[in-house]
């Protein structure tokens, strides 16, 4: 018998199919694109469905990571990100496909860590904290074995983790951690410094679209303009670091999403950063490192999710 770990992100949903020791037999991305509300829901179900009834690998439990907030109580979800999931009843139609199938659902951020402790960096862990830097940013915490829930299901929405002063009206919808240091907030800050900098000729100066991509490119070739947002950046990634590490003493705190990729390499100079404002002696007990599972960590922790529902 087979998992199904499904990973639905702001832009695409991936499914995988895995085994119960973590191998994955089968996977496939599908693109949003400009997929809304019942729309997105179909786009699993069908999926879901397509895959019980192939019989190629025989799904025993079903797994599903989504991003925001999932309401264990309700079975619904908040999902800024997709257009009209304001409280969508994810739950109630996945079971309407699956059957007797059992299904499980939590946040992103819930399964960034789960899949790390399950396949990745955090095995043999009990308390370790995943910081997804992509779109947005969150944190999945694992503390005492368990994951961290809060409750009303939003613990872990680090986004909004207040950095500096005063406050700014454009804080309110991601809050002040992801307006500077996300993979959206790394192309703004390029394109305010751009603004503010009207005697710089290096290759940013060109670029139709800033996107963070450039900028890390940019940062590649000792750009001076992308030096300057990408040390701001690990400012604000070293200081959140620290106050994770402050409150929760975590035995690790593993680095994801998309902009760790190309941000891999900054995560000793995040550290040192971390060092200046954490608490002493846990800061010397940690291990920052990056993701092990990389872009597969939502289908994993949505796989281990379904092992957990499969085995209880």
């Amino acid at each position: 018998m087979a998992l199904l770990g499904i990973d639905l992100g702001g832009t695409k949903l991936a499914f995988a199919v895995l085994s119960e020791t973590g191998k994955i037999l089968h996977k496939k991305i599908i693109a949003l694109e400009s997929r809304k509300g019942v729309e997105v829901g179909n786009l699993i179900t069908t999926g879901i469905a397509r895959l019980i009834k192939s019989g190629a690998h025989p799904i025993s439990s079903v797994g599903i990571s989504v991003p925001g907030i999932y309401h264990i109580k309700t079975g619904k979800v908040w999902a800024p990100n997709i257009p009209d999931w304001e409280d969508y009843p994810l739950l109630e139609e996945v079971k309407n496909v699956s059957g007797e199938i059992p299904v499980t659902i939590d946040s992103d951020r819930a399964c960034y860590i789960l899949g790390e402790l399950w396949q990745g960096n955090a095995r043999g862990c009990t308390d370790a904290i995943y910081l997804s830097v992509g779109t947005g940013i969150g944190a999945g915490i694992l503390t005492d074995g368990k994951v961290l829930r809060g409750s009303h299901d939003i613990a872990g929405a680090i986004g909004w983790m207040a950095l500096t002063r005063p406050f700014s009206e454009e804080y309110t919808d991601c809050g002040c951690f992801e307006t500077y240091a996300s993979g959206e907030g790394i192309a703004k800050l390029a394109r305010k410094c751009l603004k503010d900098t009207p005697g710089y000729k290096g290759e940013l100066r060109d670029a139709i679209k800033i996107t963070s991509h450039h900028v890390f490119s940019a940062y590649e070739n000792n750009d001076s303009l992308a030096f300057k947002v990408i040390e701001e950046c690990i400012g604000f990634w070293g200081m959140a670091a620290a106050n994770l590490v402050s409150l929760f003493n975590p035995e690790k705190i593993i680095f994801g999403g998309g902009v760790f990729g190309p941000a891999i390499n900054l995560i000793p100079a995040i550290k040192t950063e971390a060092t200046k404002w954490a608490q002493p002696i846990s800061i010397k007990q940690v291990s920052f490192e990056g993701s092990a599972s990389g872009s597969d960590a939502g289908v994993y922790g949505a796989g281990f999710l379904a092992l957990k529902n499969n085995n209880a």
